[in-house]
């Protein structure tokens, strides 16, 4: 993603897709990508899309709101001041629709001129202001389809004023204080709710597909992070013609290859992350060899990684859940058995006969199809994807090989 910013494209607006299991490492990855950006001379726009959101009921508009409230309030701190006249128009007669009784109780929007905090020097904020209608329309329901009432026949308005009075005059202000450019990163999009609209569409396709045209008209350089989900479903080459380009996939670290032979490269990975989480101040030699203060021994550190099926944030709930059941160090076998049992038996209750079926299916052929029903099992980590120079390979959450049930 950071090639195809800084060597093909950095005079160019580019938007780009990240997807991957939820809990593998995303934002990880993309805290890292805004770092190497920043050394880049480049201004990095990077937020949680959840924050401000309701991921149950997600909608264009509502998306390029926020857009507009993290890069305004970015470029506020920046000392970026721009001409806003467009955006205050605005704010003004979304203030006019929601200044009035809402089920019964009173919401008071400020007009215009309270809309944006004062600044020092009097200047205007479009971050305040955003902020309050946003944060409203995050927790009324009737707020936010009023709001979005509004906001749906004006789309491509808003989105022109956003690029001329917003990202535009930034962009040329930020290159005369040596910036290369301007990215928005959009973190946790990827978190939308698998939800059907009223008409019957489900969430992800309608935002994704229907309305990427529209997500990728921001004249910046864009990074949303879009559910894994999307992958499997028809409308994948859809997507990628709306994006024009192929989403970008964070596969699971490998503990496994293939043939079920143990990844030593992926392996080594885990054991080190493990290991720096223990011993954060030692060299990364020095913290290998601590695994004896940490653990009963060897073999107990790599049943953990092997478990996790190089899933991050599991692994790391394990060993929380671990510490809980122990009390002291070092962790032992044993320790790890009983949570690796009360982990398989709480998710084993999830899963019905009909998955089982597919779960089966996955373990044998180390595939997944398109069907709704295993795109259900990507997103519940009942089944991971990796990676290897032939391509993509599934297989099963290895917690589940302890059932039997395979």
């Amino acid at each position: 993603m950071k090639a195809q910013i800084t060597l093909f494209s950095e005079d160019q607006p580019t938007c780009q897709l990240f997807t991957g299991h939820i809990g593998c490492g995303k934002s990880t990855e993309l805290s890292r990508l805004k770092a190497e950006l920043l050394a880049e001379d480049f201004h990095v726009v990077y937020f949680e899309s959840d924050q401000d959101l309701e991921m149950n009921d997600v909608d264009v508009g509502d998306i390029l709101l926020v857009i507009a409230r993290q890069v305004s309030e970015s470029l506020e701190a920046s000392q970026v001041n721009l001409q806003l006249k467009g955006f205050k128009a605005f704010l003004q007669e979304i203030n006019t629709l929601l200044g009035s009784d809402v089920t019964g109780v009173e919401v008071k929007i400020p007009k215009v001129g309270e809309f944006g905090v004062k600044e020092k020097q009097g200047e205007y904020s479009l971050s305040a202001g955003i902020a309050k209608i946003t944060t409203r329309a995050k927790n009324s329901p009737t707020l936010r389809n009023r709001l979005r009432d509004y906001i749906e026949p004006r789309t491509k308005t808003i989105i022109d004023v956003i690029n001329t009075e917003l990202i535009e005059p930034a962009i040329a202000q930020l290159q005369h204080q040596g910036k290369r450019g301007l990215v928005v990163i959009v973190d946790n999009l990827d978190r939308v709710e698998i939800v059907p609209k009223p008409w019957g569409r489900p969430q992800p396709e309608y935002l994704f597909v229907d309305r990427g045209e529209q997500l990728r008209q921001l004249h910046c350089h864009v990074i949303y992070t879009m559910p894994l989900g999307l992958r499997f479903c028809n409308d994948i080459v859809r997507l990628t013609n709306r994006f024009g380009v192929e989403p970008k996939v964070l596969p699971m670290v490998p503990v496994k290859q293939r043939n079920g032979k143990e990844c030593e490269e992926g392996m080594a990975r885990l054991r080190a992350m493990v290991m720096a989480r223990a011993f954060p101040k030692l060299a990364s030699a020095q913290r290998l060899q601590g695994i004896g203060e940490v653990f009963d021994a060897p073999e107990t550190l790599d049943r953990l990684c092997s478990i996790s099926g190089g899933h991050v944030r599991e692994l790391l709930a394990m060993i929380r859940d671990w510490i809980m059941v122990e009390g002291k160090l070092p962790l032992s076998w044993a320790g790890l058995d009983q949570v690796i049992r009360s982990r398989c038996n709480k998710i084993r209750l999830a899963i019905d006969e009909e998955e089982w079926k597919l779960l089966r299916q996955v373990h044998q052929n180390q595939e997944v199809s398109g069907d709704d029903h295993y795109r259900v099992l990507v997103r519940s980590l009942f089944v991971y994807e990796y990676y290897d120079t032939q391509g993509s390979w599934f297989t099963v959450n290895p917690i589940l090989l302890e059932t039997g049930k395979l």
